[in-house]
């Protein structure tokens, strides 16, 4: 029986495969165990600065395993969530690479994701309600966060699919590609690694947590996440770099 969850490292990024093609990637309880597993090596690998998540044979995820969830099985990691990764992302940017259908909790992954790349031809949804369910993998409160109020309500009490493009002149999504969309990511996750890891870090944790600020505190809360980042061995050497006209030498200190 092959691994639910595969991994490989690319340079400094992380690529995290769902692996369960004859069902069409649906996440079981070993699949939530092993995408917890690799956001744990995510975080706690200082040589790796992106991870992506992708799915094999040719689709995303389409959600939960119903056939596991007949027989009592959930497909969660308790202060995780679903998929091992919902309530809890990595601290470090993760992209989705969506191929074919990303629906149900498939689209909550990728929701919980910083940033999408998906193939023109893929297929997005919160179908949950067409079989008396709810989307609460992250589909009620982080869809309307993301895109507007009425789009999100549509998509969830309708249940429909959106296309590739849709998805995109919604905002949710950032690249649409011809190829294997982790193709895509790969580029992306490139352009990321590139840069100073703290300064990275550190906006990624403002963009995510400033949405709860008030305005009489945002200055204070981003102030005390990224005075770190000026002080650091990576700032002086960001800017020696630029003077001498080289590329950086990051050492995330």
């Amino acid at each position: 029986m092959s691994d639910p969850v595969l991994t490989e490292v690319r340079g400094n990024v992380l690529i995290v495969t769902l692996n369960r093609p004859e069902a069409k990637n649906a996440a079981n309880k070993a699949l939530a165990e092993g995408v917890a597993a690799a956001m744990d090596r995510l975080d706690s690998d200082p040589d790796l600065r992106v991870g992506i998540i992708t799915g094999a044979g040719g689709t995303f995820c389409s959600g939960m395993d119903l056939k596991g969830f007949l027989a009592g099985e959930t497909p969660q990691v308790p202060g995780r969530g679903f998929a091992g990764l919902t309530e809890a992302p990595p601290k470090k940017p993760l992209i989705a690479a969506v191929d074919g259908y990303a629906l149900a909790g498939g689209f909550e992954i990728a929701l919980a994701c910083d940033l999408i790349v998906a193939n023109k031809d893929s297929k997005f949804g919160i179908p949950e309600v067409k079989r008396g369910l709810a989307a609460a993998a992250g589909g009620l409160v982080r869809l309307p966060r993301q895109i507007p109020q009425r789009l999100a309500m549509e998509l969830a009490l309708t249940g429909d699919f959106v296309s590739a493009a849709r998805a995109y002149d919604m905002g949710l999504i950032n690249r649409i590609v011809d190829g294997p969309a982790l193709e895509g990511a790969l580029a992306l996750a490139e352009a990321i690694s590139a840069n100073g890891p703290l300064a990275v870090a550190a906006s990624k944790q403002v963009i995510r947590e400033q949405q709860d600020w008030s305005q009489g505190e945002q200055w204070k809360k981003q102030y005390e996440l990224t005075a770190q980042v000026f002080s650091s061995n990576d700032a002086r050497e960001g800017a020696a770099a630029f003077a001498q006209k080289r590329a950086p030498n990051w050492t995330g200190s």
